[in-house]
């Protein structure tokens, strides 16, 4: 297995942050927005690229003084030595306040370090991780006295709801133009009053509370009004990570300045300190200039769990654009060869074999630079198999409105075993399943049988100059239609090829991700780093590096020859279900049950994009061949299609009447093809939808455009299954789709 040198894997060793395989990151707070972010000593896990402190004011001073203490009374004094040296602070320093913690050292009361007490202001200390806070997922759930600290100071309980309804009633009377913004605030102050009063012990007034007012809330809250439904006392908070993911985030809404300043206006005149305080602590209200936006505006951009995303979370510069391709000659065909040598000119495909090997070779200006991040070399293996990908595309059907791909599907009958995944080699001759009972099923989908490298003592006989070596390593007696691979223990989720088709990876519920060999299919490496179900992986398409996503709410980044991941990406408030690699592999997209899409930057572990607009957890992901768009699937039944250069949503394709548990786009990204749980694949013209975009439609004021309702227009054709949900789909080099699923009598 080939190693890349220096970048990512190397520089990751070089860093003062260390990641334990066996552990997740975490980050407490009591005000994610308010978080000042703290180096990491050597035992914390967090992603490279986490920002170091600077003692700046006397709070912060005394703060970093409140986590060393903390520290040296835990015996971590390598870990105190380590951040005392990155923040500058002198030696004897905490010998001077107290090596026990105590504080009794000259101005130990000064900046809140009142009686010494470090875990006190250690709870208002948090880990930045990529600018979102860390989920409190896979560590000790902290003290629920400390993370509903803002919870205890409230008013008369008879009172909420006399201010909730005052409220309505204000908001229902206002201009319609102010109207459908400020409804926003009606769910996130819903449920922190709810949980105010429950946190107090007020039980009877949060029953009728959420009794009065849960049903006017928007119908895509279902599902997290009925888990709030059932914190109705206040031990039933602890540890609960629905209540962790409402206190540790701001719920973000977008208004405009007038809607706001109508919204703080009335506030203030009712003297309604009650909702201003919970408005001030537990929201962030991102205010925009410029027109409000309409009730179908803010429809489509709500519905995660801590509302939409900031504006400034999608201004980051991406390099979407692919990287160059390596300059290998296209030999003629044997077709090719004899037509010079009979008429002493080439065919006519000659110079469209020609043309596209001068495409590939331009350079994209919107691609990283190519040695942004480390890639393996090709070998010999990998340039015949992309002379092959190149003469394949020459063959290949331009698909179009007019011109539809043929459907080959895959009918996995007697799937008894419980089908959860399924992929396909690039070169579309291999398929391998991931099933319920643990195991792992490699098919050849071509005549050519599955057979294993022979044994070491047959190997030694073989004469290891000859043409036909690769053929003579292969033991015919092995030979059969399919293999079985055991080695999991739970429950196999997800599952993925590396574009050489050497290795097959395959995560699963038993928290690892193996990796296995084509030749001898066998298991090479377990990688252990997840404590939770692995729901997701997926091989780079430059191969060496993969990705995975599970129910620890982070993704990470691994490297073939590293047993630990190479990055942590930490962010999402509920589990990663879905990954996917950009096509330039210099970027990750992560689909979660918090009703996100986030794009991460692999090089610093960055947050880039963040997407909202899903009314469910998203289940697939798929980037358009050009690097430009991303589209995405969930159980809402809904496609959306979003820019990632501009960082917003640009279609909403509708027509699922189920989950959507696949997405691909076509080799040239002419259509997008979607598979789903309601048994259909439904194909869209991806050309038109993106075509019609006119720059001038991205506003920057509100971050939206208005989305056109176009989907029957772009739907080009809708083709049912008898009885088989649609769980996986792959374009061939040749544009044949390819689906699969399990028959369900």
């Amino acid at each position: 297995m080939a190693a890349v040198q220096g970048g990512l894997a190397d520089s990751e060793e070089e860093k003062d942050t260390k990641t334990d395989p066996s552990s997740d990151v975490c980050g407490n707070s009591n005000n994610a927005n308010d978080a000042k972010p703290v180096s990491n000593s050597p035992g914390a896990n967090a992603p490279s690229g986490a920002t170091k402190t600077s003692v700046g004011t006397a709070e912060e001073q005394q703060t970093l003084l409140a986590v060393l203490q903390f520290l040296r009374k835990n015996n971590l004094s390598e870990s105190v030595e380590i951040l005392r040296r990155e923040a500058g602070l002198p030696e004897g320093l905490l010998d001077v306040k107290g090596a026990d913690g105590s504080g009794t050292g000259p101005g130990a009361s000064a900046g809140g370090l009142e009686g010494g007490d470090a875990s006190a202001l250690l709870s208002r200390v948090t880990v930045s991780v990529s600018g979102v806070q860390a989920p409190t997922k896979a560590c000790d759930q902290p003290d629920v006295s400390v993370v509903l600290s803002a919870y205890t100071q409230q008013g008369d309980p008879s009172l909420y709801a006399v201010y909730y309804s005052d409220l309505k009633k204000f908001i229902e009377t206002v201009l319609d133009c102010h109207r459908a913004e400020l409804s926003q605030v009606f769910y996130p102050l819903f449920v922190h009053m709810y949980l105010e009063l429950v946190y107090n012990n007020h039980e009877n007034e949060a029953k009728s509370f959420f009794q009065r007012f849960s049903g006017d809330q928007e119908c895509y809250y279902e599902n997290d009004l009925r888990v709030l439904s059932s914190l109705s006392k206040r031990e039933h908070m602890r540890g609960n990570e629905t209540l962790m993911d409402f206190r540790t985030s701001k719920f973000v809404l977008r208004i405009s300045r007038d809607s706001y300043q109508l919204l703080k206006r009335h506030l203030q005149e009712r003297q309604n300190n009650q909702i201003w305080n919970i408005i001030q602590e537990h929201l962030y209200i991102d205010i925009f200039d410029g027109m409000p936006r309409s009730k179908s505006q803010i429809d489509a951009m709500s519905g995660s769990l801590a509302g939409e995303a900031k504006r400034d979370a999608n201004k980051s510069k991406v390099y979407y654009g692919l990287l160059k391709e390596p300059e290998i000659e296209l030999p003629l065909d044997d077709e090719d060869e004899e037509a010079e040598n009979e008429e002493g000119k080439p065919k006519k495909k000659k110079p469209k074999k020609d043309s596209l090997g001068s495409k590939s070779k331009k350079q994209d200006p919107n691609a990283p630079t190519q040695t942004r991040i480390p890639l393996p070399e090709l070998k010999d293996s990998d340039k015949l198999d992309k002379i092959m990908y190149m003469k394949e595309s020459t063959k290949r059907i331009r698909l179009g409105p007019e011109i539809l791909p043929s459907i080959c599907f895959y009918s996995f009958l007697n799937a008894y075993q419980g089908l959860t995944a399924v992929d396909f080699t690039d070169d579309s001759s291999l398929i391998a399943g991931g099933f319920a009972d643990s195991t792992v099923r490699v098919w050849s989908v071509t005549p050519k049988k599955l057979r294993k490298v022979k044994s070491a003592a047959d190997l030694n006989l073989i004469d290891k100059e000859s043409d036909d070596v690769l053929e003579r390593i292969m033991d015919e007696k092995t030979a059969s239609e399919s293999k079985i691979l055991y080695g999991h223990s739970g429950p196999v989720y997800g599952i993925s090829f590396s574009p050489d088709r050497n290795y097959l990876l395959s995560s699963s519920e038993d928290g690892t991700i193996r990796l296995w060999s084509l030749h001898t299919f066998t298991c090479l490496v377990g990688y252990k780093g997840h404590n939770y179900p692995v729901w997701d992986t997926q091989f780079s398409p430059h191969g060496y590096y993969f990705i995975s996503g599970g129910h620890d709410r982070v993704a990470r980044l691994w490297a073939t020859d590293h047993y630990q991941p190479l990055r942590i990406f930490a962010g999402h408030l509920a589990d990663v279900t879905c990954t996917r690699f950009h096509p330039n592999s210099n970027y990750v997209a992560t689909g979660s049950s918090d009703r996100t899409i986030r794009l991460w930057d692999v090089v610093n572990g960055n947050c880039v994009r963040i997407f909202t607009g899903h009314k469910g957890p998203i289940h697939a992901l798929a980037f358009s061949p050009n690097g430009k768009f991303l589209a995405s699937g969930a159980t809402d039944g809904r496609v959306l299609l979003w820019d990632i250069g501009h960082g917003i949503m640009v279609g909403e394709l509708k027509g699922h009447s189920e989950t959507i548990y696949s997405l691909r786009f076509s080799r040239d990204g002419e259509l997008l093809a979607s598979g789903s749980m309601d048994n259909t694949v439904r194909l869209w013209d991806s050309l038109k939808a993106f075509d019609d975009l006119e720059t001038d439609d991205f506003t920057a004021t509100t971050g939206h455009i208005h989305l056109q309702d176009n989907s029957q227009e772009l739907l080009l054709g809708t083709y049912t299954s008898k009885s088989t949900p649609v769980i996986h789909l792959h374009f061939t080099r040749r544009n044949l789709l390819l689906a699969a699923g399990a028959y369900n009598p």
